[in-house]
């Protein structure tokens, strides 16, 4: 009895099954109309590309019926596989192939597999650039007028890429591609960085399958807040553990992974480490590579690097070394304290550089090791705008004392310099070295109006599309580039419709025709540059530019109204170095106005010079989660919470009170903290003992320690800071609580007025990355070991 209920329940299904498959009904026309659209013949300018509708059977049984062809999107037959690789920070001398001090292998025998430009620009600042690069439209057109962090409220300057301007990546998705991003992002709105959201701009939402990597505009390398999609990543327990590396493997194991899976799909795969910015973290065996190799000092390096740029063909022959910024000092003027800490920042810098290419060459060893290496179409883009002058005349050991005000001393950053680099420090280099990476030029990052700004090495890959080898391209071209090549090399239309919004056109031109002739005619013949003020305006060679202010300026030199504009002739000054306005008053004049129009055409105005002051989100008006809230209530297991998403307690009185419950012990751990190592504060128990700690940039530590223990169970701790005003970055007293009972007292002198940290974040139970208090480290072991039902940040 038991087999036959068994024998009809399998029949049951069997005929259910049967029913199902027979019923879906199937016409001979629309079978051919599927198989028409499964080869291809789309129109590939609407994505998704439409799926065709179902026919309808007639036939009763499955086996008197065909099925339809499958549809699949797939991408055009021999689309390459495309890599973009995006170094961060790192001019024009920032490659031994294009006559830099640093050895770059990887770079190197890739432009002699290739071709590699000597006019190739970015915008001169990091947002602004990945989003110009991956999507083909200008800056401003992706509401990146500058980096995220400064948005404002006007359209070009947003930081909130629109709907209308999607991606290369999404595009290839939609067309058959597997997509992945690993490393830095820097283009999810500041507002939406949070487990709120929005999602629309993170990477998982602007095209890629797979995202490993950090949002934010750089990160340790030693200890970086990083998630896998939008879920957060613990870091291993290894004292050795670099980002750099680890984003490396997880690509490689990515790209191996897919094409074991699939070989026939193409792959988009976007690298973007944060090496080269600060802060520069790398482990000693590669900075050892690099000791007395910067001992002549840049002025003389300077001469050597235009030496080898001449000789190697990458720089014209009779090009004049620009002056120096008046900022920067002459070398031999240096006192012998200052030369010392200087090369060794420098040494530093180097083997930051050389990692960073020994890990880019692990990456194409991987593809290679798939067997198509030689269809896969490569950018080597090394910068996303001229190395950084942002550690100022004395470098840092510290980069949050640029952001806070604070200037360090060469003497007290003497005697931690053989930590430099390492997990104690978060350094950047003098900006001597900037202008010397950015050789000939004068200016560094940020100096959009200066080719040392945003001229960088860049050498392209693709054996099956190229036929070229190791051929210098002196077209101009830009950023916005990149995307319309990649578009062209696959056989793929530029999309006028992206999941139901209709697109702005990009505004690049495909590189494609300068592949396999050097001789062709630059097709790129005009392009405006802005940034935070710096202007110029680039047309058929010629450049007219205005120097608003320089990084180091915190204001601007005169108004707008009033900028002084010099005008160069870009085809026989390669190094801009001859002021030509006053002989052509009328060519100055023509591309003043270009600029205007195009100014006006891509959303630059009005142009908002403000810098630091545009950080906090109420001066600068963009959106800010916290806005009108003067308290926040948090619970354990709240964490990554970063400073645009976590309610503002700097330069005013603030009161933190937590409920906890704690064992027989008192407890011990992180309640909440924000920031880390250096810079930031924590409410905490030691032994029992409830304590607050002020961690002022990583110099100085304030400690405010309970003269109690706390009782087992239930506890309220409560800790009031009552600042003492008249300004930013002043201090206060602070007060324990246990239970309502004071417990302790005490001074803390100064306060950060700005910012605490770029890349660590706000958490209740736990002190993710870098630790606030060394005594309760980060991450597990900072843990706290009661609960922690309710806390709340309140501010006035």
């Amino acid at each position: 009895m038991r087999k036959s209920k068994i024998e009809l329940i399998i029949a049951a299904f069997i005929l259910m099954a049967f029913l199902i498959v027979s019923c879906t009904p199937q016409d001979e026309s629309k079978s051919e109309k599927s198989a028409a659209v499964s080869d291809g013949k789309l129109d590939r300018t609407v994505l998704p590309l439409k799926e065709p509708t179902p026919p309808l059977y007639t036939e009763l049984s499955y086996k008197d019926a065909t099925p339809p062809p499958r549809f699949q999107v797939k991408a055009p037959k021999g689309a390459p596989n495309v890599v973009i690789v995006l170094v961060d920070d790192l001019g024009f001398a920032g490659t031994s192939k294009f006559g830099g001090p640093v050895s770059t292998p990887t770079f190197d025998q890739m432009a002699s597999e290739g071709i590699y430009y000597n006019n190739f620009h970015t915008t001169a600042v990091c947002s602004p650039t990945r989003a110009a690069i991956k999507s083909g439209r200008n800056h401003h057109v992706n509401n990146m007028g500058g980096i995220i962090e400064t948005g404002t409220a006007f359209p070009g300057n947003t930081g909130q890429i629109p709907q209308n301007v999607t991606p290369v990546a999404e595009m290839l998705r939609l067309n058959g591609y597997s997509t992945a991003a690993f490393g830095k992002w820097h283009e999810t709105a500041a507002w939406e960085a949070s487990v709120s959201g929005s999602f629309d701009r993170w990477p998982t939402h602007q095209g890629f399958d797979k995202f490993y990597g950090f949002l934010g505009g750089e990160t340790n390398q030693w200890a970086p807040y990083i998630y896998d999609g939008t879920i957060p990543v613990e870091l291993p327990e290894d004292e050795n553990y670099h980002f750099l590396e680890d984003m490396t493997d997880q690509a490689i194991k990515w790209i191996k992974f897919q094409k074991a899976l699939t070989p026939d799909k193409p792959f988009f795969t976007y690298y973007a480490p944060g090496a080269t910015h600060a802060p520069h973290h790398v482990p000693k065996e590669w900075i050892k590579h690099w000791e007395g190799k910067f001992d002549q000092g840049w002025d003389v390096m300077r001469e050597e690097i235009l030496a080898r740029q001449i000789a190697a063909g990458v720089v014209p022959e009779g090009t004049t070394l620009a002056d120096k910024p008046s900022a920067i000092p002459n070398w031999d003027d240096l006192s012998d304290d200052e030369k010392k800490l200087f090369k060794h920042q420098a040494e530093v810098f180097a083997g930051f550089i050389e990692m960073t290419d020994h890990e880019i060459g692990r990456l194409i060893g991987a593809i290679e090791e798939t067997g198509q290496l030689d269809n896969t179409l490569i950018f080597f883009v090394y910068g996303d705008n001229g190395t950084s002058a942002e550690g100022g005349r004395n470098g840092m050991f510290s980069e949050m004392t640029y952001f806070n005000g604070v200037q360090e001393k060469v003497e007290d950053m003497l005697k931690v310099m053989d930590k430099w680099g390492g997990p104690e420090t978060y350094p950047h280099m003098a900006a001597g070295w900037a202008v010397m990476f950015d050789t000939p030029y004068k200016w560094t990052k940020q100096m959009c109006n200066d080719f040392g700004g945003t001229k960088v090495g860049m050498t392209v890959r693709w054996p099956k599309g190229i036929k070229a080898k190791d051929e210098l391209r002196a077209q101009f071209h830009h950023v916005i580039d990149v995307a319309p090549t990649i578009l062209e090399a696959a056989g793929l239309p530029e999309p006028t419709s992206v999941n139901g919004v209709k697109q702005v056109p990009m505004n690049g031109t495909s590189m494609l025709y300068s592949f396999d002739n050097g001789e062709a005619a630059d097709q790129h013949t005009q392009q405006y540059f802005e940034m935070f003020g710096n202007r110029a305006m680039y047309k058929d060679g010629w450049l007219a530019r205005t120097i608003h202010k320089a990084p180091w300026e915190h204001k601007p030199r005169r108004p707008l109204t009033e900028d002084i504009w010099e005008l160069y002739d870009t085809q026989a000054d390669f190094s801009l170095v001859n002021d030509l306005s006053n002989e052509h008053p009328e060519k100055l004049k023509e591309l003043q106005d270009l600029f205007m129009s195009e100014a006006e055409k891509y959303h630059v105005l009005p142009i908002d010079d403000r810098t630091v002051e545009r950080i906090n989100a109420a001066v600068a008006g963009r959106p800010d989660l916290m806005a009108g809230r003067t308290s926040l209530t948090l619970a354990e297991g709240m964490i990554g919470m970063s400073e645009n998403v976590f309610i503002n307690i700097k330069n005013k009185s603030k009161t933190i009170t937590a409920e906890v419950e704690v064992p027989e012990d008192g407890g011990n751990g992180t309640i909440i903290a924000q920031g880390g190592r250096f810079g930031g504060w924590s409410l905490y128990v030691l032994n029992g003992k409830p304590a607050y700690d002020y961690n002022f940039i990583g110099m100085q530590r304030f400690s405010i320690v309970s003269s109690k223990k706390l009782p087992a169970g239930k506890s309220t701790i409560r800790f009031e800071f009552a600042y003492d005003g008249g300004g930013m970055a002043k201090g206060g007293t602070g007060t324990l609580y246990i239970n309502d009972e004071k417990v302790g007292e005490g001074r803390i002198p100064h306060t950060q007025p700005m910012v605490f940290s770029a890349d660590e974040t706000a958490d209740v139970g736990i002190d993710l990355a870098t630790p606030v208090v060394e005594t309760i480290g980060s991450e597990k072991k900072s843990k706290f070991t009661g609960r922690i039902p309710k806390v709340t940040v309140e501010v006035k």
